[in-house]
């Protein structure tokens, strides 16, 4: 950890892991261009709902060991003014990474209001905590401070946060389902309403037919039958006086 550059890819490789384990791929970007048009590319940004699409929250992994290393060697010593002037120096580069961060990958409405700073070992992240720099940062730079075990539970949170839009929108959707299924409805209402009194109407109809229309034909053929049996009679009556005669 003695190379500047080597911690930096500590950093980065840990915040990676942990937003791996806790957010799925489709919910993060790494090496983002934040703001429209600027060549800065944050590590690390987790998509976030905006009002006209998604906007990026940026998280950059910052490991300032150099002046932590001296701090805890100098509180091994006992050296109480050096740990005091390596405090003030660590108040001072995290200000400085704050500012970087606000500077380079804040640019609402295409981000977030604010941006967070990740300290991969909770000991340096207890030693910002206790000398104020949460609210500092926050206030200076809208930047928040995470340690590894703080950055797991506000991963958890978003987590928690997008599983509630996503189910408001579902439900929106089904709303818009039932929206539809209902005016669907009262077509098919209406189509039934219809049907039905084209059913009452043949009904009516097929009750004349079988009423009137059914009683002049069976007049019709009454007579028909009274006819033939006259016919017949006649006919039988001559077979008759033929055989006499």
């Amino acid at each position: 950890l003695s190379g500047v550059k080597t911690r930096g890819i500590l950093g980065e490789v840990q915040l990676g892991a942990i937003l791996e384990q806790i957010l799925a791929p489709g919910q993060y970007a790494e090496n983002v261009a934040t703001v429209p048009g600027s060549a800065n590319r944050v590590e690390f940004a987790i998509k976030m709902p905006g009002q006209n699409g998604s906007i990026w929250l940026p998280i950059d992994a910052k490991f300032p060991g150099d002046t932590y290393a001296h701090l805890q060697a100098a509180l091994e010593r006992g050296d109480a003014a050096a740990a005091a002037a390596m405090r003030k120096a660590l108040q001072s580069v995290l200000r400085q990474e704050a500012k970087d961060i606000h500077d380079k990958y804040l640019a609402p409405p295409h981000t977030t209001e604010f941006g967070i700073m990740f300290l991969p070992f909770e000991g340096l992240y207890a030693e910002a905590v206790s000398r104020g720099m949460v609210e500092i940062l926050q206030r200076d730079y809208h930047v928040n401070l995470a340690g590894p075990s703080t950055m797991a539970a506000l991963l958890n949170s978003l987590q928690m946060s997008f599983r509630t839009i996503a189910i408001q929108k579902r439900s929106g959707e089904v709303w818009s389902v039932l929206g539809a299924v209902k005016t669907e409805f009262d077509k098919f209402e209406a189509c039934l309403t219809q049907t039905q009194n084209r059913l009452d109407q043949a009904s009516r109809e097929l009750d004349k037919l079988v009423g009137t229309r059914t009683r002049a034909i069976r007049r019709k053929l009454k007579g028909v039958t009274e006819l033939s049996e006259t016919e017949t009679q006649k006919v039988l009556d001559i077979g008759t006086d033929s055989e006499e005669e």
